[in-house]
């Protein structure tokens, strides 16, 4: 079996794994001001999606001129679709160009066939089937023998953890090799009933004072969690930005997430906000949850522009924040940029663990089950360099198996 990697290997972002020159594992961008894509010079005759996320879905419907066939779960087919019109626009109003275009998303969507967690399949020769990975609805790992028996299980971003909105990853295959996320290698995460406790007390500190919180959640998935967490409270809150859109998927979807019904009245009971009614969202002693996660763009920097120099409002970030966002800008130093604009924060600025990856302690006991269970290869990726060579050298020294933390462009014949 070989395997290519062309993007996600020392780095979170644009994840690429070609298989046998011939079936590709994700293929996504790695966000910024000007997006950075897989190595190219691949020419796949498949391609299997893990998730809905930029970094390992963006980049597919700059495939579509190959004529490959596509595999993805319902809701990862949905949230393709809607990140990468968003993408385009995004790069239009800033004058950046897209190795694709309106209609090769169109093209994308007519060629997917929809496989749910669970669904085993067959493509040029190969057996694959999905696994639920829990992270975000419709993310699923990825099972593939070859003709000859050889098989590989990739995680594409994996979680264990069950979360108020979806089950944590329970069932596995037994498979030759392993390719797995190593993003939160040399990080535990506290429970998540403890960070939740957490998280509401502050929130009451600041209404308690007549202030405001602004709350920055990814779309997908993060969103959603702190609106079944603040129904849980009876805590009134206005939600804007693209994550109304995603429930609104996800409500399509209702097998993709845990309690339907409780999602629905967290959404029903919140006042849903759209740019037109933004201006009448009111800025004292409310909640917000706003995209985007990481400050950089979104209604959060409208929100910013009102809330930014009082001090009785609180920025509750949710996940973390990459190197270069504005969100570990305001982390690090106190401040943003927005339209060329340097904005001094006067708001206290905390930051809560709500991960949806595993911690180093699951992924270890994922290498275990598979290691006990015949496991002959791990592949440690999606970290950074230096997280996923102590991965791969924990899991050589641990159970004796080969373990490799490959570099982007490098090739591993596995035997």
């Amino acid at each position: 079996m070989q395997l290519d990697f062309k993007g996600g290997s020392g780095e979170v972002g644009r994840s690429a794994v070609l298989v046998n020159e011939e079936i590709l594992l994700d293929y996504g961008i790695k966000p910024g001001d000007y997006p950075e894509y897989p190595l190219n010079g691949i020419f796949p005759k498949t391609v299997m999606v893990s998730h809905g996320h930029l970094d390992h879905c963006g980049a597919v419907a700059n495939l579509m001129d190959l004529h490959p066939e596509v595999f993805m779960s319902p809701m990862t087919s949905r949230f393709a679709q809607i990140l990468g019109k968003d993408t385009l626009k995004i790069s239009e109003d800033r004058g950046i160009p897209t190795p694709y275009d309106e209609r090769d998303l169109q093209v994308m969507a007519q060629r997917t066939r929809l496989i749910d967690a669970g669904e085993s399949f067959r493509t040029h020769g190969y057996d694959a089937q999905f696994y639920d990975a829990g992270h975000i609805p419709g993310a699923c790992g990825i099972y593939l023998e070859e003709p000859d028996g050889k098989s590989l299980f990739y995680t594409g971003d994996i979680s264990t953890t069950d979360t108020r909105l979806v089950g944590g990853a329970k069932e596995f295959p037994e498979a030759d090799t392993l390719i797995i996320e190593s993003t939160y290698y040399s990080v535990d995460h506290p429970p998540r009933r403890e960070t939740e406790e957490r998280f509401i007390d502050s929130l009451y500190d600041t209404l308690d004072i007549g202030g405001t919180v602004l709350i920055p959640a990814f779309a997908i998935g993060r969103t959603q969690e702190i609106m079944l967490l603040l129904q849980s409270e009876g805590i009134p809150a206005y939600v804007d930005g693209m994550g109304v859109r995603m429930f609104k998927e996800m409500m399509e979807h209702p097998d993709s997430i845990r309690n339907p019904k409780e999602l629905g009245r967290a959404f029903e009971n919140a006042t849903m906000v759209t740019g037109a009614k933004r201006k009448q969202v009111e800025l004292e002693n409310s909640v917000i949850v706003t995209t985007a996660g990481m400050l950089n763009g979104g209604p959060i920097l409208y929100y910013l522009e009102k809330l930014y120099d009082n001090p009785k409002t609180k920025i509750m970030l949710t996940g973390y924040q990459v190197e270069g966002t504005n969100g570990r800008l305001a982390i690090e130093k106190g401040m943003i940029e927005n339209n060329d604009r340097v904005m001094h924060l006067k708001p206290k600025i905390e930051q809560y663990d709500f991960s949806a990856h595993c911690g180093e302690k699951e992924l270890k006991g994922i290498v275990n089950h598979f290691c006990r269970n015949g496991t002959e290869t791990v592949i440690a990726m999606h970290g950074d360099g230096q997280s996923t060579k102590d991965f791969a050298e924990w899991a050589a020294e641990t159970h004796g198996v080969e373990a490799y933390a490959p570099e982007n462009s490098e090739t591993y014949i596995v035997d």
